[in-house]
């Protein structure tokens, strides 16, 4: 069961309140390059990402920032550490919200300035809380638990921010330990409705990161907790939001539209499945990038006749290799066979005829 929240707006795109789980990323582009920024924004946005956040470090990058928001297809989100004024120039420049930390703003009075600035222009505020951020005081107020600490951490902060009416809040609680970050979310979802803004900090490479940032990301979810993700990656941005939408896909959050099976292939295999398979991706990647809806529910690609056509027989669409050949099926029944070298071109001959609005030559 989804756990209730309120509701709040970050540009046009609802978060909480029983709307869709969304997608974030960050670009990784100097933002003071606005047109660099916005490339990069753009792939995001045809990637299938949500939300954008952009650092926002000196003067320059917020001076930046109103050209970026005035052309981003995205809600852009000011990312702000250390100087509170940072903050107070990215919602003067229409930030749809701003991240911070309010233990590194300065103190009290900054705090309540960047409140209170919030308030008056109805920009989203998240809350963000990291392990690795956490102060003596509110290290003694979790008494040695660090998951414990960030959540008071996160209370003392959102009453900061409500004292001074500002109440469009969403908060996140990220440590690079999985057990830590799942445990200091849930702890926090129990005693609050805000929004929360799930991820696992500093993940590390796909390698690991993807593996990490499924166990957290995806254990909350499950759990109902969760409004928000971002996968946080050493690798491109766009990598963050294919991992995240298949996060989405894997805990039933997100159709996959369609989902992709394919078998961890054996000594059966006989055709070269693993580049079959993601040439099959890059090609449903760019359809949907292209504005095409692919009107099949399941697709299997199968090593051998073993998995495929009788382990897949719920697909719309497969394939079965064989010994220098492969089948292809629908619904379980093979249509034709055709020679190895054919057997991909044949496969995105038939996908393609799936797909909305019909292609063109």
């Amino acid at each position: 069961m989804t756990r209730p929240t309120r509701r709040i707006l970050i540009g046009s795109v609802p978060v909480g309140g029983g709307a869709p789980v969304t997608v974030q990323s960050m670009t990784n582009t100097p933002t003071a390059d606005v047109v660099a920024t916005l490339a990069q924004i753009r792939e995001l946005a045809a990637t299938g990402c949500d939300l954008i956040r952009v650092a926002v470090p000196d003067r320059e990058a917020a001076a930046a920032l109103a050209h970026i928001v005035r052309q981003s297809p995205l809600p852009v989100i000011a990312d702000i550490h250390f100087d509170y004024r940072l903050a107070l120039a990215s919602i003067a420049a229409g930030a749809a919200g701003i991240r911070v930390n309010p233990g590194n703003l300065g103190g009290p009075d900054q705090v309540a300035a960047v409140a209170e600035a919030a308030r008056d222009a109805g920009t989203v505020v998240r809350i963000g809380v990291n392990a690795g951020s956490l102060n003596e005081a509110q290290l003694a107020a979790g008494q040695g638990n660090r998951a414990a600490a960030m959540v008071a951490a996160a209370s003392e902060f959102c009453a900061a921010f409500e004292a001074a009416g500002c109440t469009a809040l969403k908060v996140s609680l990220k440590a690079s330990d999985v057990r830590t970050t799942v445990a200091a979310y849930r702890l926090f979802a129990a005693q609050t409705d805000y929004p929360l803004h799930v991820g696992v900090t500093e993940a590390g490479t796909p390698a690991a990161g993807i593996v990490k940032s499924a166990v957290g990301i995806g254990a909350l979810l499950l759990d109902g907790i969760g409004d928000t993700i971002r996968v946080s990656l050493t690798a491109p941005p766009v990598e963050e939001v294919r991992a995240g939408i298949r996060i989405l896909e894997a805990v039933g959050l997100r159709e996959a539209a369609p989902e992709i099976v394919s078998c961890p292939t054996c000594g059966r295999t006989r055709i070269a499945l693993q580049p079959l398979v993601e040439a099959v991706e890059d090609e449903i990647r760019r359809l949907k990038a292209s504005g095409h809806t692919i009107q099949l529910r399941k697709i299997a690609l199968m090593g051998c006749v073993v998995n495929g056509p009788g382990e897949a027989r719920d697909a719309d669409l497969g394939i079965a290799g064989g010994d220098g050949k492969g089948a292809l099926f629908r619904h379980g029944q093979v249509v034709r066979t055709v020679p190895e070298s054919e057997l991909l071109s044949a496969f995105l001959a038939e996908l393609r005829q799936h797909v909305s609005p019909p292609l063109t030559d």
